[in-house]
This record gives C-alpha cells, sequence and structure tokens, in this order.
C-alpha cells in the first residue's frame, strides 16, 4: 500500500506532504486548490510520461516521491514486486519499505529511481503495476480495452476459470512445440532430400571415373613424356648405343661397355701388382655400366608404341579435371570428398514414417487444446453471466437508474496471418495465450434500450461509477492494492452520493481506498480526511498544501463542502449528521 507521499513544485503545489492509511481516504478542496496534482503525482510514480507544463512556475524540477509498503499485499503481489526491485537492482529502505522517486525538470527531461537506483520509468510501472491503480479522469479509458475486460472477468471468476486456464495453456504450449517440431523437420526433410540427392550424384560421378591416389600428378608428367617421345627414344637409344651398344651391333662396335671389356682384358694380362690393383675399380665401372644399359632397355621397352596413347591419356585427364572443378582442388581432395559424402549420406534420414508420427502426435495435441479451449469458454460464459448481475446491481445504486452491464463473450477468428490456427468445429480459431475469446462490455441506459459497448453508450462520469461497481464486486480477488478514484462521483448527488460513499467504503475493507472527491456524502464516509487548500499567493503565484484533519476540523470541512455553511451552525449539524450516519453504516 502507499504510505506516504511528498510532493515539490508540481502545479500549485510548492511543497506538501501527506501519509496515507488503510481504509478509506479521501482528498478535498476547494476548486483549483490542487487536488488532482496528488492524482498527477501518483501518474508520475506509475511511469507516466512526464509534462514539463506540470512543474511549478519559477521551479527548477518537480518532485514526486512516494513510500511503499507490501505487508498487507498478496504474496502473489509481493513476488511481483520481489521480481522488478531484482531486475532493477534496488533495496528496500530500514523499515522494509520502497521508496520511488520522479523528477520532471522544466525542459521537459525526467528521471525516475526505485529503491535508491535510477531506473527508466517502464521500471517504475511494473513495480506500480500490481500495488496502485489510479482511476484518474483519464483512466477510464483502460476499461475500454478488450484485453482488460477479459482480464476482469477472469479475476470475478476465480478458480473456475484459472484452473481450466493453466489447463489449456498447458496443452498448447505442448501443440505449439510438436507443431513447430513438425515445420522444422518437415522443411528439413525436404532440405536433406535435396542434399542426400546431390551426394548421390556426386558419388555416381566420381565412381565412374575412379580416381587414384596422385593421379593427376602424375598424368601431369605422362602427358609431357608422351609429347616428346620420338626425341626421347632417340636421346635413349644413343646413350644406349654408347653405353652398351647398338641394339643390331655385332659386338664390334664402339662403346664404353667394350673399351671397359678391352681394359680389363689387357689390365689381367699385365705383370704388374699396381696395375692388377685397379682391376676392382674396372670390374665396379663394368657393372655400373651394364646396370645403366639395362634400365636404357627397360625405359625404351616401356615406351609406348600406339601412338594413340597420348590421346587416351589426355582423355584421362580431362576426366579427372571435370572432378577437380567441382569438388576439390586435386584428386586426393575429391577422393576425400568422396569418403565424407559416404559418411554424410549414412547419416541422413529422410523416412516419412518419423514426418507421420510427428504429424498424428500434432493432431492428437491440437484436439486436446480445442477441448481445454471449449471448457475455458464454457467456463467463462458461466462467470460472464454472473459478473453482469453483480455490477448490474452495484449499477441501481450508483445514480444509473435501471443500467445494465452485459458481457458478450465471442471466439475471435483466425486472421490471415495467423501463424497457428486452432480448428474448434470446423471453425478456424485465434489460439492465443488467455484462449480463444475476448469480451466486450457493454452498457443499456434502461430496460429495453439496445446494449451498446461502454465505449458509445457512457459518458466520463458513468464510465467511472461502471469502473467503481465493478471494483466493488471484484474486492475480494486482489486484497492489499491500493485503489484510487478521482472524481469517481461526478454527476451525482443525494442519497446516489451516498450510495457511491458507502461502495467506496465497503471496497476499503480489502484495499487501500484513496479517493478525490467534491461530495461530502462521500467524505463522510472518510477513515482518514485530508484537505487541499490554498495558502497566500507568493509571488505571484497560488501554493497550496496538504493537511491531516481532526474529528473537529472534518466538520468545519463538510459544512464547508454542504454549499459553504462551515461558518453556520446548520452546515456543522449538517456535517455532523453525515458523519454520524456513515459511522453507523461502516460499523454494521
Amino acid at each position: 500500500m502507499l504510505e506516504e507521499i511528498r510532493i515539490d513544485s508540481l502545479g500549485v503545489i510548492s511543497s506538501a506532504s501527506a501519509q496515507f492509511h488503510e481504509g478509506l481516504t479521501v482528498l478535498t478542496g476547494e476548486t483549483g486548490a490542487g487536488k488532482t496534482m496528488v492524482v498527477t503525482s501518483l501518474h508520475l510514480l506509475s511511469g507516466a510520461r512526464a509534462d514539463a507544463g506540470r512543474v511549478r512556475l519559477g521551479a527548477d524540477r518537480a518532485v514526486v516521491e512516494g513510500r511503499f509498503s507490501t505487508e498487507t499485499a498478496s504474496a502473489q503481489v509481493v513476488d511481483e514486486v520481489e521480481r522488478v526491485l531484482e531486475s532493477a537492482g534496488a533495496q528496500r529502505d530500514e523499515d522494509d519499505s520502497i521508496i520511488a522517486l520522479r523528477t520532471v525538470n522544466a525542459d521537459g527531461r525526467s528521471r525516475a529511481h526505485l529503491g535508491g537506483r535510477s531506473v527508466p520509468a517502464a521500471i517504475l510501472s511494473g513495480f506500480t503495476d500490481s500495488l496502485l491503480t489510479v482511476h484518474g479522469q483519464n483512466d477510464q479509458l483502460r476499461l475500454l480495452r478488450a484485453d482488460r475486460q477479459l482480464d476482469a472477468l477472469d479475476r470475478f471468476a476465480g478458480d473456475s476459470v484459472s484452473t481450466p486456464l493453466k489447463k489449456y495453456r498447458a496443452a498448447r504450449a505442448e501443440w505449439l512445440s510438436a507443431r513447430a517440431e513438425l515445420i522444422d523437420r518437415t522443411e528439413r526433410s525436404r532440405e536433406l532430400a535435396q542434399e542426400a540427392d546431390r551426394l548421390q550424384f556426386g558419388l555416381q560421378e566420381i565412381d565412374a571415373v575412379a580416381p587414384q591416389p596422385g593421379e593427376d600428378v602424375a598424368i601431369v608428367s605422362d602427358v609431357r613424356r608422351l609429347g616428346d617421345l620420338d626425341s626421347l627414344r632417340e636421346s635413349a637409344e644413343g646413350a644406349g648405343a654408347a653405353l652398351v651398344g647398338a641394339v643390331d651391333d655385332t659386338g664390334e662396335g664402339l662403346s664404353a661397355l667394350y673399351f671397359l671389356g678391352e681394359a680389363r682384358t689387357r689390365l689381367e694380362g699385365a705383370d704388374d701388382a699396381i696395375l692388377r690393383d685397379l682391376l676392382p675399380r674396372l670390374n665396379e665401372a663394368l657393372a655400373v655400366v651394364t646396370d645403366v644399359g639395362a634400365d636404357i632397355t627397360s625405359y625404351l621397352a616401356d615406351l609406348p608404341s600406339d601412338p594413340s596413347a597420348l590421346e587416351t591419356i589426355l582423355n584421362r585427364q580431362a576426366e579427372l579435371k571435370s572432378l577437380t572443378r567441382k569438388y576439390a582442388a586435386d584428386v586426393d581432395g575429391v577422393i576425400a570428398w568422396a569418403d565424407d559424402a559416404r559418411e554424410r549420406l549414412s547419416k541422413i534420414d529422410v523416412s516419412a514414417d518419423a514426418l507421420a508420427d510427428l504429424s498424428a502426435r500434432v493432431e492428437e495435441a491440437a484436439t486436446e487444446v480445442a477441448a481445454a479451449a471449449v471448457k475455458l469458454t464454457s467456463a467463462r460464459s458461466k462467470a460472464a453471466a454472473k459478473l453482469a448481475k453483480a455490477v448490474s446491481a452495484e449499477l441501481a445504486g450508483l445514480a444509473m437508474g435501471k443500467a445494465k452491464l452485459q458481457l458478450d463473450l465471442r471466439t475471435v477468428p483466425a486472421g490471415p496471418q495467423d501463424s497457428a490456427p486452432l480448428s474448434i468445429d470446423g471453425v478456424e480459431l485465434h489460439a492465443g495465450q488467455s484462449g480463444v475469446d475476448e469480451v466486450e462490455f457493454k452498457l443499456s441506459a434502461h430496460d429495453g434500450a439496445q446494449a451498446l459497448p461502454i465505449s458509445k453508450s457512457a459518458s466520463g462520469g458513468e464510465l467511472s461509477r461502471v469502473m467503481l461497481a465493478l471494483e466493488v464486486v471484484l474486492a475480494g480477488s486482489d486484497k492489499g492494492a491500493t485503489m484510487v478514484f478521482d472524481e469517481v462521483d461526478a454527476g451525482v448527488g443525494g442519497r446516489a452520493a451516498v450510495e457511491v460513499g458507502r461502495r467506496l467504503a465497503r471496497l476499503a475493507r480489502t484495499h487501500q481506498v484513496i479517493v478525490v472527491t467534491h461530495l461530502p456524502q462521500v467524505a463522510a464516509f472518510a477513515d482518514t480526511h485530508l484537505v487541499v487548500d490554498k495558502a497566500d499567493a507568493k509571488k505571484g503565484a497560488a501554493n497550496s498544501g496538504v493537511k491531516s484533519l481532526s474529528s473537529s476540523e472534518r466538520v468545519v470541512e463538510l459544512a464547508r463542502m454542504l454549499a459553504g455553511l462551515d461558518d453556520t451552525e446548520t452546515g456543522r449539524a449538517h456535517a455532523e449528521e453525515l458523519l454520524a450516519t456513515a459511522r453507523a453504516d461502516r460499523e454494521n
């Protein structure tokens, strides 16, 4: 709840502070005294957009500081507050309260602080969202939003809707997960099938050529040799003839082998030890020449005699180059690509059975979601009738005559861009996080009148009272929250004003309620009465402050509100009578 607020240089308020307590607190004061500045300050603490025009004339900046407590809040509210504090790095004060602060400079810039930390204004909004609800003169627009109306219905329904809603959300999450997996697998199966075809085609092409490791390098050498075949043959034959003699040599030809043999014969016939010692070396030379001659003869035998051999090997080279252009830089790389392709193919699963099983699971999950959605709609339909009846009963006592609230619950059809439509009874519906339903609040002015959406049929004051009636009906669903109403009693008076006060007092049994009012009938029901009054003008600018009234001062203020009768006995007697009536009503 809100424990304290301090305002500096905001509108007509130069400096003011006020403490708030449990129950019903009313703020009253003369027109123009600055009552709405209190509501404006709460708007700023709620993260609302800053308006430099609200900064007091002559001041550099306006400052609003609020102190909040979660002692009376529900566990859900406390958890939400703790989540926001943790995300912002904010800390509670020594007394376990939380301080929120907002400054607005005269140039329009603003800053926000929460728990001693500078934070974006949106963080303040998240912090106060569960703690503070401000129903200002323009805040009725919240009630016009479809999601807010559905939230109100679900709050009223309680467990009768929250239980099927949880089941629906769980079933929907499983359905969406299975559906996403099916879409992904289906798309991937196409990709995998295409990849498998590509790999198989490549392997067939490579296997048809059957390249061997290093073959491309060897072929380059072969091609070069075949290109110079005649000159190579001539060179080899000449070298062979020089070493061992020509093929057709009769043995008398001049060759290295012949002369080496002659040299050995002469040395063997010499009777000299020195010459005979040269024989081993000469024998080695004969062996080397003989081996080289044999190698040359083998080389000549290997040289192709077929003129088409070069063409054959060039065709092979072209086949290998076609592979290296597509798959790798060389033949060894092509062979490595083929090995990887075979391994990849062994792991690709393009089985249609797996997709069929997954598709069946998606259909089964969709059936479960549809069943859960139907149960959720049924529960909401029952709750909608009860909520309409309860709020209509409250409106009867709020100067709205025979006005009736009607809740139209309907399913939301899937749009053309809906990513996950849900089929129920042959109709494609939008399956949102909160179900397939939407609700519209309609108001009929009297019996027999056409029910129209509240945005079209209700005035500002009527919309405020619809909101008040709704909050009274929903009072038991979120104990501990602070509710602020600004001019909720606009356009009413007499007995209707008493009924407004009575309902606000009833709401204050479970909530902290702060009301800005101009009606003494409403103010009489307050547990705490604050007045916003003007002080003497200073430097040409009006100045207002906020103070808490004692019992006797309340009588004077109520008398003033009774058409300015604060200085008459009649007015004070009437004020005391109002207070006594309200006190007796609260005690019953």
